[in-house]
This record gives structure tokens, C-alpha cells and sequence, in this order.
């Protein structure tokens, strides 16, 4: 393990994902009470990661375990062949995406080795370390499991959004089994009390199933299923709870333990509304079913966990904000009908993450805003976080790469870039957590669900569009937070060059977008393009055989990025589901094949990865000979596989089959 003295960010490179350390500063440097309480959320974090895979898939767990022991159990000289080669990787890919699939395409990974291999491998293991089912024979188990893996006809999407296809029987995510869509919608609606002004969000811990005809939930709790997983975060919960650092910490530890003992969804409701309200603790954590976007329907949420404390000299921009928060909502293009006569309880903060589990690991956000709860974040409000050491790690390993250098138009865009992109991507992520998504309402009637499969590409367009209307505004430069009326070309630049163009080197040829975020980002780029396009505000130029996004008029952009905006909220607020509709799959899915070809032909070669995701620092607990608690020690340098191993090893209490 390495010391700071000689960290280094970047560690290695597979596939389309780069690897990257990040720093967790100022950890040595907390009191021993602040560090054994992070240890023991670090823990309960580290103990989720099972649920994760099963829930992206049926079969995940399984074949990362048939393929782990394959790949530590091999024979040295079974190790040489190209097909033992390409197995690492296809493991690696497993690890990174917690499944089969993509974790941001949501395809199912191509393996690099044949069917053939992979059985010759297995023949050569004892049977009691391979998952096999009770009574399973390995012919049997290869049976079930290989088409699986092999056949690109079977689960060949973790989530998919195509337009008139029945989305539950065509994603391999495992949170519905033999459930329809329109049978799952059905339920729900079913459920719903439109006059409920505090509404609970119905599915968001269950798996929905049909057996013998009848439609019922299958709770994530202590007791129900994940309940292995369940139990060994509570152990870590329990000892959280006696060295918090204050009351109303201890509060929001203990209610979370009651929502994972009982799974109920009023429990969880009264858990965000503690966690929302402390403010005072230095340090903070999320741990459970937070976010929806594994789920086509949007109901269910994938599990995630971080440990986190607050950067108290980073946060002053946020705390800028938030301050203001009132002023950006009175002021911003909207019908006034859609905006909220009094913002409550806007919280902002630059965090330094101390360890990232989960959907949130190795890839993570750069920026969080929750609850996702409509009417606690208009009651009680929300907490919007910047990760401030992984957008570090992220332009420390970024530095001099030559990207920007091939993409951006002339010497004008690039000076722009170098000069000012680190502190307007920081102010863009401020903007979009701690004002975006928590900005506007819906109006008395409509559901929060009204949007269905529609509905996180359009929450992320408003936040993105927020962030982008202000950093353009007189305002930015008035509070000090940029430092002049230059600085948002840059963000205006970075964006559109990357909606229209550069974010396709993340997706295969010949294939849509899928990803809520990447469609975002296309549906604004593109419908700001199009609708320019009269007085060529912006404009894809050809020049020297290349293509490159130009932008001749950055505040009318500006103008159209507003109207956006204000359709964007009305859809939002108004639960116009045939607007979204039109909306997303005009202007989000579909991409020019011949601009899609040219744009990864030239990232190629650079020889750089689309994706990048992170290695944790470990920690480890010190005692005294009384058993009392001497120090906890933060080290740097684990291997990505060393360190998925050691998760495997160490924290896998999930059973292969949970059904």
C-alpha cells in the first residue's frame, strides 16, 4: 500500500474504463471518534455490494463467482491463452458494471472467449467451488448459465427505452419477474391515493413478481430478501449509532435501521426528512435504495452507499447558492405557475469522499441531490452535494490528454477550456444538484410517476438546463462565483460539443442512446441546435476533413437554452407525458451514423478510455490490548483486482440465488 507521498491517480486501463485513485485529504487529520465512525459506515457500505449485482441481473452473482474462481483457479500454464486473457478482461468489465451489462449502455458484454474454454476451465475445477444450485450437475449448470453469457439473444439489454416495446420483458435487470409493464404500471396506479399529499414511493424497495398468477412484492428488509446483505449493514449501523457525533445523527442512523428492519416505506420517508435536517454533522452518508434509474418503469431503486465529509473551504461557493436559492427561483424563465413561491431547506456542500459502494462504485456521480421524494424536498427541502476529491481525481488524470486539443474548434474554444472548464464544470454540478433538482413543483394533481419511462431523462435535462441558464447570468460574477463574463462560454462550449458530438464515443455503432443522462444531454444539444439553426447560433463546421461544433452566438444560445427550460418544467409540472415523449425521442435517441463513425475514429487514436471509474482506499481499524479503539489508518495503492477480490472475498454474504 502506498503513502500519500507517492499517490497517484491513474492506475490502470482495460476495455472502454480507465481506473483512478482518488485522495481522501484530511482524513489523518480528524478526531479518533470522526474516524471510527466513518470506519463503521465504510463497513455497512462495503457490505451492500452483493445486492447491487442481483439486482441488475438474475444471474449476475453467479457467473462473477463461476468466473472468479476460474480466473484465481486456473493452472499457471492455462494462463497464456487468449482466451484466459480475454476472460480477465470480460471479469473486469464484470466487476466495473456489477453484471453482465454495460453500466452506463446498459448492452450485455461480448465475451472474448469461447464457450469451449470456459467449459474445459470449469471441467478442471472441484464442483464445491462452483455456484451451483442444489443438486445442480455441471452439464446442468452450463446449460442454464452459458446461453446466458453466449447468446446475444438472451437478456441482451440490462434496461431498455425503446419506444413501443414492452419494457419489463425486454430488460435483464432483476426487479420485476414475469411481470408485464402493463400489468406493473397497473399496480402501482392501484396503489396510489391522488389526494395523498405526502405520498410514499410505492416499489422502491421490492422486487414485483407474478407466481401463480397473483402479483405481489418481494420487500428488501432483515427478514425478506437481501436479508443476508440487510443483516451485516445493520451490525455496521448499530456500532455507527454509539459514536455519533451528535443527536440528530444518532436519529437519522437509528430510523435508517428501522427502515431496513421493517421495509417500510413511511419509515424511509421519516428517515430522509431526519437526514435532510441534519446539517450540523461534519460527517454524512447514504446508505440503501436511492436511485431509479435501473428501472425502465422508474419505480424500483438500485442500492448505493457513500461516506462522506464536508470540504469546509469548497463549500463557501455552495453555501453562495444555496443562499440564493430564492432569488434563482423568482428569476428563472418559467411559467410562474410552475415555480415555488418559498424555497425550504436548500443545503449545499462540497464533500470529500471517503468511500464510494454500490451503484456509486467503481463509477460514481460527481454530484448528488436527495431526497427523491417530490414532497419532502418541497416541504422539508434537500441536500445537494458536490464530491469535490473525485472531480480532482477526475482533472489531475484529464491533464494534457489531448482531447480537447482534437475536439474543440479553434485556439479561441481551447484557451477558453484551459482557462476556465475546471471551475465551471464545478459551478455547472453546483448548479444542477443544489438548484436544478430542487427547483419548480408539479402541479396539486399530478403524479410524481406521471412521466413513466420518460421521466429521468427529463428531471436531468431541467437540472442541466438550470445550471446552464444561470452560469450565464450577470449573477454568477455579482456573488463571486465566477470572475467574469467569459467564464460560462467555456461550460456553454464543453456541453455542446459534447451533446452533439463527443459523449458518442461512450456508445457502439450502429446503436441509440440509451442512458438517461447521455439522452439528456443529446436532447438538449440537439434541440438547442436545431432550433438555432435559422440564425446559426451554433453550427457543425467542417475543417480539414473534420467536423467541429461552432458556436457564433453564445447569449442568444443562452435565450434558447431558457425556452428549453421553461417547455421542459411545464412538461415537468403539467405530467404531459405525450410532450416528453415527442420530446426524448425526437431529439435523445437517434444518432447520425456517419458523424458517430468520424467521432470515434478519432478518439481511438488517442488511445484514451470513455469511461472512467474509481479504486477505494482501504481502512483499517487499530485497538489497543483492552480491545478499545486506538486509531483507524487510511492506505492507497490497492490493485482494482486485488481490491475486487478482497470485496469478493470479504464481503459476499448474499446466497448465488435469491429468488
Amino acid at each position: 500500500m502506498s503513502s500519500v507521498k507517492d499517490f497517484q491517480y491513474v492506475d490502470e486501463q482495460f476495455a472502454d474504463i480507465q481506473l483512478l485513485h482518488y485522495k481522501v485529504a484530511g482524513f489523518e487529520d480528524l478526531p479518533l471518534a470522526k474516524k471510527e465512525l466513518i470506519y463503521y459506515l465504510t463497513e455497512a457500505a462495503l457490505w451492500g455490494r452483493d445486492i447491487l449485482f442481483d439486482q441488475n441481473g438474475r444471474y449476475n452473482l453467479r457467473i462473477r463467482r463461476m468466473l472468479e474462481v476460474v480466473y484465481t483457479e486456473s493452472r499457471e500454464e492455462d494462463r497464456e491463452s487468449d482466451d484466459y486473457k480475454a476472460l480477465e478482461i470480460y471479469l473486469k468489465r464484470v466487476w466495473f458494471s456489477s453484471g453482465i451489462h454495460h453500466h452506463y449502455g446498459c448492452e450485455k458484454f461480448v465475451p472474448g472467449f469461447s464457450s469451449v474454454f470456459l467449459r474445459a476451465a470449469l471441467d478442471k475445477l472441484p464442483l464445491n467451488l462452483l455456484p451451483l444450485a442444489e443438486g445442480q450437475t455441471l452439464d446442468e449448470f452450463c446449460e442454464e448459465i452459458f446461453p446466458v453469457i453466449f447468446d446475444p439473444n438472451i437478456a441482451p439489454k440490462r434496461v431498455n427505452q425503446a419506444e413501443g416495446e414492452d419494457l419489463l420483458l425486454t430488460s435483464a435487470s432483476n426487479y420485476y419477474r414475469n411481470v408485464t409493464q402493463k400489468e406493473a404500471e397497473a399496480f402501482y396506479e392501484s396503489q396510489k391515493n391522488p389526494i395523498d399529499p405526502n405520498p410514499v414511493m410505492f416499489g422502491m424497495n421490492s422486487r414485483l413478481v407474478k407466481e401463480d398468477g397473483v402479483i405481489k412484492e418481494k420487500v428488501w428488509k432483515s427478514g425478506g430478501l437481501y436479508t443476508e446483505a440487510i443483516d451485516k449493514i445493520l451490525y455496521w449501523l448499530e456500532k455507527a449509532v454509539k459514536v455519533s457525533e451528535n443527536n440528530a445523527q444518532q436519529q437519522v442512523i437509528c430510523k435508517l435501521i428501522e427502515f431496513y428492519k421493517t421495509g417500510d416505506l413511511k419509515t424511509f420517508d421519516e428517515y430522509s426528512i431526519l437526514w435532510v435536517k441534519d446539517v450540523a454533522s461534519l460527517i454524512d452518508f447514504n446508505n440503501g435504495f436511492i436511485e431509479s434509474y435501473g428501472d425502465p418503469l422508474g419505480y424500483k431503486s438500485s442500492w448505493e452507499s457513500i461516506v462522506n465529509y464536508k470540504d469546509i473551504v469548497a463549500t463557501r461557493r455552495t453555501e453562495i447558492i444555496s443562499e440564493n436559492a430564492q432569488w434563482f427561483e423568482d428569476h428563472s424563465p418559467v411559467d410562474p405557475r410552475f415555480k415555488k413561491e418559498q424555497v425550504k431547506g436548500v443545503s449545499a456542500k462540497v464533500i470529500t469522499a471517503a468511500i464510494l459502494a454500490g451503484d456509486l462504485y467503481p463509477a460514481s456521480a460527481i454530484g448528488i441531490n436527495l431526497p427523491n421524494s417530490n414532497w419532502i424536498r418541497s416541504v422539508h427541502g434537500s441536500k445537494s452535494v458536490t464530491i469535490g476529491n473525485l472531480t480532482d481525481a477526475y482533472c489531475k488524470a484529464a491533464h494534457g490528454n489531448g482531447f480537447m486539443a482534437e475536439f474543440a474548434y479553434s485556439q479561441v474554444e481551447l484557451e477558453l477550456i484551459e482557462k476556465y472548464d475546471s471551475l465551471t464544470d464545478d459551478l455547472h454540478t453546483d448548479l444542477h444538484e443544489c438548484l436544478g433538482h430542487g427547483s419548480g413543483k408539479l402541479l396539486p394533481s399530478v403524479s410524481p410517476d406521471a412521466l413513466k419511462a420518460y421521466g429521468s431523462t427529463i428531471e436531468e435535462a431541467r437540472a442541466d438546463l438550470y445550471g446552464l441558464y444561470y452560469m450565464a447570468d450577470p449573477k454568477m460574477v455579482e456573488l463571486g462565483l465566477l470572475p467574469d463574463m467569459d467564464a460560462f462560454k467555456s461550460q456553454y462550449y464543453t456541453y455542446m460539443m459534447n451533446g452533439l458530438m463527443t459523449q458518442l464515443v461512450r456508445i457502439e455503432l450502429g446503436n441509440e442512446i440509451e442512458e438517461a443522462h447521455m439522452r439528456n444531454r443529446a436532447l438538449i444539444a440537439n434541440w438547442a441546435f436545431e432550433k438555432g439553426k435559422q440564425s446559426n447560433i451554433v453550427e457543425l463546421i467542417r475543417k480539414n476533413g473534420k467536423t467541429y461544433v461552432k458556436i457564433n452566438d453564445y447569449g442568444a444560445l443562452r435565450g434558447l437554452f431558457g425556452n428549453l427550460l421553461s417547455e421542459i418544467q411545464r412538461i415537468k409540472s403539467e405530467g404531459d407525458y405525450e410532450s416528453a415523449r415527442v420530446l426524448v425521442e425526437t431529439y435523445a435517441v437517434k444518432i447520425d451514423l456517419e458523424l458517430h463513425r468520424e467521432v470515434k475514429s478519432r478518439y481511438e487514436k488517442l488511445h484514451l478510455a470513455p469511461y472512467k471509474g474509481f479504486i477505494n482506499p482501504k481502512y483499517e481499524l487499530l485497538k489497543n490490548e483492552d480491545g478499545r479503539v486506538k486509531d483507524v489508518i487510511i492506505q492507497y495503492g490497492e490493485g482494482y483486482t486485488e481490491q475486487m477480490l478482497r470485496y469478493s472475498r470479504d464481503y459476499s454474504s448474499l446466497p448465488s440465488i435469491n429468488d
